[in-house]
């Protein structure tokens, strides 16, 4: 039967930059605790589908599963944000093609790979499309650990991956969670220009520019929001430009679908004040930044626009 080091070692050759495995079994970070404790202070603002009780459980998604591969992809380019008032900001993940379709492919690869070797196999792979608290998956997996402002850090690239991950019935050897090394720097908290990372380990999605540059669907951003801006019209990166970890150890990827379409650079806020959606569905093929609706672009820019009288 396939080992630990086979499904590593498979992994590397589809192209992962990161790999490491979790049991599932009785855990002692008390992840189900702090979810329900952020979802009863209300954090999770209008995304209702986190209150779904199978990120509690993930047996209850695949009740077969022993195992689950945690895998990571380093999104990194050295591209960096125009200061200039009329040019808005897209945070990096959104630059390049979409992550669903690139990392979905390459867990798609390595899922078909596992089942190949025998007919009682089970898998089920998910990047963002289940509900699985993939960052403390990572973190169990020895990937990483989950930072003061809810991203996962990892030692060789920062923050700047995208997490998936492919749940199996096969019994794997287990890697050592991560421990954290945050220590006592609250560089990200004192970056915050609206107080979203209320404390260490707990943000607040109701005060995130990210949260409502890309989920909030209502016509006007709430006025502390739309105050300060600073020009992102797409989620948000202030948390992860001022990280230690970040600015020591992130590197160029090798994955040519995430070098920025160019129209993600540098982004004129007056186009975007007045963005169609023929417009928008030319502009935003093949892009994450698609689940951002063309009502929503014009909000987002015409709040900088304004703001900038």
């Amino acid at each position: 039967m396939i080992n630990s080091s086979q499904v590593k070692q498979q992994a590397q050759e589809i192209g992962f930059h990161l790999v490491g495995i979790a049991a599932i079994d009785n855990h002692q970070d008390q992840a189900v605790s702090h979810l329900q404790d952020w979802l009863a202070s209300g954090y999770q603002a209008d995304m209702a589908w986190m209150a779904n009780p199978k990120r509690e459980d993930i047996s209850t998604y695949l009740p077969e599963v022993r195992s689950l591969i945690s895998l990571g992809l380093n999104y990194y380019t050295p591209h960096q944000h125009s200061q200039k008032p009329e040019i808005g900001k897209i945070s990096r993940y959104g630059w390049g093609r979409d992550y669903h379709k690139v990392m979905g492919k390459k867990l798609k690869s390595l899922s078909n790979w596992l089942r190949s070797h025998d007919d009682s196999i089970i898998t089920r792979y998910s990047v963002d499309t289940a509900p699985i608290q993939d960052k403390v998956w990572a973190q169990r997996a020895g990937l990483g650990w989950i930072a003061k402002n809810g991203n996962l850090i990892t030692r060789k690239y920062g923050s700047w991956v995208f997490l998936g991950e492919v749940l199996t019935n096969l019994e794997l050897t287990p890697d050592t969670s991560h421990t954290s090394h945050c220590g006592t720097c609250t560089r990200c908290l004192a970056a915050c220009p609206t107080g979203a990372i209320v404390q260490p380990h707990v943000v607040d999605a109701n005060r995130c520019i990210a949260y409502h540059t890309i989920e909030n669907r209502q016509p006007e951003l709430p006025e502390n929001i739309a105050d300060n801006l600073s020009g992102w019209v797409a989620g948000c990166d202030i948390c992860q430009d001022v990280c230690p970890w970040n600015q020591k150890f992130a590197q160029e990827t090798d994955i040519s679908d995430f070098q920025p379409y160019r129209a993600n650079i540098q982004p004129q806020l007056s186009e975007l004040a007045t963005l169609d959606d023929t417009e928008w569905d030319q502009r935003f093929r093949a892009s994450a930044l698609r689940r951002i609706k063309p009502d929503m672009w014009r909000r987002n820019a015409h709040a900088n626009l304004n703001r900038e009288k």
